[in-house]
């Protein structure tokens, strides 16, 4: 780093800049946030406990309890005393587990399918998406080749009461140390930020030797649910394995171990991808240029030209026939099958050591 151009890393790491949220909500504002998850009146005869309650999460909320309890860092830790969330150590532990799930030479291949519409049968519409339809041809062909498919619904966020996937603070802009891996913005007790469904993610996506994407496109755009978990991710590419070592969210501290010199760890690296990407109107090349190019920067390898697919499924017809548009379309179809078939032997080759990461090996003169 250019010293001329930043000025000593001392000062450098203690320069934080303040302003934008500087007072605490009022206290009247919480206590109505808090009771709206008790609007329907059955929950009257118990005003009392609420209230109760609301003192409780109020108090909590201006102590910052965001991890209320912890145990120490422990062993191998840069700092062994430091009390470390139970909740987080548990989430790292499970990341631990699913690698070395990826990396035993034994185990069944195994692919992440992820579904990124917001609809299914629980959710307003009540209906199925295409995008659930569509995984699921690709899911069969590469079961049909030997492959374990996990797959994840992201829909289930608009149908699961309490079932959340937070948005990303943006740890990572004030300095990529200050971003842990696995993310320890959540939960967050204090601001009642809990239920965070990335902790369970975050080790399917480890233990995965593929992952395959299918989304609709919303708004020229890919679909929210996908949006949410893609910005959660941003830890698995240069993510910090030791909160510790930044005493949490000490921003000088981890601005200095940036400054030092960071590796930025590309934790999910060397798995292979595929996406299929569908709609109606417009838009479907652009997300799936996106969703490429996000996928190549944390570091995973494209399947091949079958494995990326973009297609209108009853363009510029009325939604309410789409499911049919898709019944007709045998075409996209068997092309969707392909992408899968196309992510199976990818996967394969990948295990068998004849799909290299090329490039892997090379030293960036700029890494990020």
């Amino acid at each position: 780093m250019n010293r001329g151009e930043y000025g000593d890393h001392r000062h450098a790491a203690n320069d934080i800049r303040k302003g934008q949220v500087v007072e605490f909500m009022s206290r009247e504002a919480f206590r109505a946030r808090f009771r709206a998850r008790y609007y329907d009146p059955a929950f009257r005869k118990e005003d009392a406990a609420i209230d109760r309650l609301e003192a409780i999460a109020w108090d909590a909320y201006c102590q910052g309890r965001k991890a209320p309890v912890t145990e120490k860092a422990g062993a191998g830790a840069a700092d062994p005393d430091y009390d470390i969330s139970v909740e987080w150590r548990r989430a790292r532990d499970a990341i631990q587990d699913a690698a070395r799930r990826h990396d035993d030479p034994n185990a069944t291949p195994r692919v992440l399918v992820v579904i990124c519409a917001s609809r299914n049968d629980f959710t307003c519409p009540g209906e199925v998406s295409k995008s659930w339809r569509l995984a699921t041809l690709a899911s069969s062909r590469m079961e049909a080749r030997g492959i374990t498919v996990d797959t994840l619904d992201l829909s289930l966020l608009a149908s699961d009461p309490d079932r959340h996937i937070h948005p990303c603070k943006g740890c990572v802009s004030t300095a990529m140390p200050l971003c842990h891996w696995p993310c320890s913005c959540y939960p967050n007790h204090a601001l009642g930020q809990v239920n965070d469904w990335m902790n369970e993610i975050y080790p399917r996506w480890v233990a995965a030797h593929g992952v395959l994407i299918v989304t609709p496109t919303y708004w020229y755009q890919a679909a929210s649910p996908l949006k949410l978990m893609m910005d959660r991710l941003v830890c698995a590419d240069g993510g910090n394995p030791d909160p510790s070592s930044t005493h949490g969210k000490t921003v000088a501290e981890a601005k200095a171990l940036e400054l030092k010199g960071w590796d930025y760890p590309k934790h999910l690296a060397g798995r292979v991808y595929g996406l299929v990407v569908h709609g109606d109107v417009a838009g479907v090349e652009g997300v799936r240029r996106a969703l490429g190019d996000w996928l190549g920067w944390m570091g995973l390898i494209d399947a091949g030209p079958y494995a990326q697919l973009d297609r209108f499924i009853g363009y510029y017809t009325p939604y309410a026939t789409s499911h049919r548009a898709l019944d007709e379309d045998t075409a996209v179809q068997r092309e969707v099958e392909n992408v899968g078939a196309a992510v199976a032997q990818a996967v394969m080759l990948r295990r068998e050591g004849k799909l290299p990461a090329v490039g892997g090996d090379l030293n960036q003169p700029r890494p990020k």
